[in-house]
Formats: structure tokens, C-alpha cells, sequence
């Protein structure tokens, strides 16, 4: 077993712990690094998968969708400590599958001319969007394309 998922286990365990601290400072220090375009889609998207569904947390969708970016924070964590800030941070967003899974089948319930319903309209279009991007990433990743996507972490 590769020492890093040794490494990452252990964090779990507790013994660890300044392993996933860690990580996540890498993973935001990544995440500030990155070439401009990509930040303004992240803040887009952090906006729509954070900020906006507090304004309609009482819909257990926005409910959802609040737990489901934090389940992808974790898992982005996670695979920073594993992989570093490579093209693997994709499958951190692998839970939103099941998240456009149960709203895509909701949105015939949801008036569309409303700001609720406008909202998970194009939340799931931009989730869509992030995941093709992120299908690609991780294929990339398992052809051999394993470099960290920004230097100096």
C-alpha cells in the first residue's frame, strides 16, 4: 500500500492529525493560485453550492446541497493529503452525481419563475458543467498527467 494512503489513514486515526491540517492549508493555498479564470469559477461555484442555498435553507434541497459541499470539501482534503493538489481533486466532486441525481427528478415540482427555482436550475447546470470538467481532469490524472496543477505548495 502507497505510504501516502498510509499517511491518510492514520490521519483518521487520530494519530495524525497535522496531516489533514495540512492538506487543507494546501488545498486553499491551491485554490488561491490558481490562474484567475479558474478562481472566479470556484468563487461561482462556492457561491451557488454555499452562499445561495442559505437563503432557501428551509427546502430540503439547499439542505442537501450545503451537506453535499461539505462532504466535497472533506473529500478534496482528503485527496490533497494522497495525491497533493493534483488533477485527482476531481473525484471530489463525485458526490454531486447523486446530488443532480435527486434534484434533476424535483424540478417538474419547482416552479421554474421563482428565485428558488432559478437557483437549482443553475445550480445543477454549473454542477454538470464542474463535473464534465472534472471527468476530464481525472482521466488525465489516470493517463499519466500526475503533476501538481500549481507549484510552490
Amino acid at each position: 500500500m502507497p505510504a501516502s494512503i498510509l499517511k491518510a489513514g492514520r490521519a483518521f486515526g487520530g494519530k495524525e492529525r497535522t496531516g489533514m491540517f495540512r492538506a487543507l492549508i494546501r488545498f486553499q493555498k491551491g485554490m488561491m493560485r490558481m490562474p484567475v479564470p479558474w478562481r472566479l469559477w470556484l468563487m461561482l461555484l462556492v457561491a451557488f453550492n454555499l452562499v445561495l442555498p442559505l437563503f432557501f435553507i428551509g427546502y430540503i434541497e439547499a439542505q442537501l446541497v450545503v451537506g453535499v459541499f461539505f462532504v466535497s470539501m472533506a473529500l478534496m482534503v482528503i485527496l490533497t493529503m494522497v495525491a497533493g493538489f493534483t488533477r485527482l481533486l476531481g473525484l471530489g466532486h463525485i458526490a454531486w452525481i447523486g446530488l443532480i441525481g435527486f434534484l434533476v427528478p424535483r424540478l417538474g415540482q419547482i416552479p421554474a419563475d421563482d428565485l428558488f427555482g432559478v437557483w437549482i436550475r443553475v445550480l445543477i447546470a454549473l454542477n454538470a458543467t464542474s463535473l464534465v470538467i472534472d471527468a476530464i481532469d481525472v482521466i488525465r490524472y489516470i493517463g499519466g498527467d500526475r503533476a501538481e496543477t500549481v507549484k510552490g505548495l
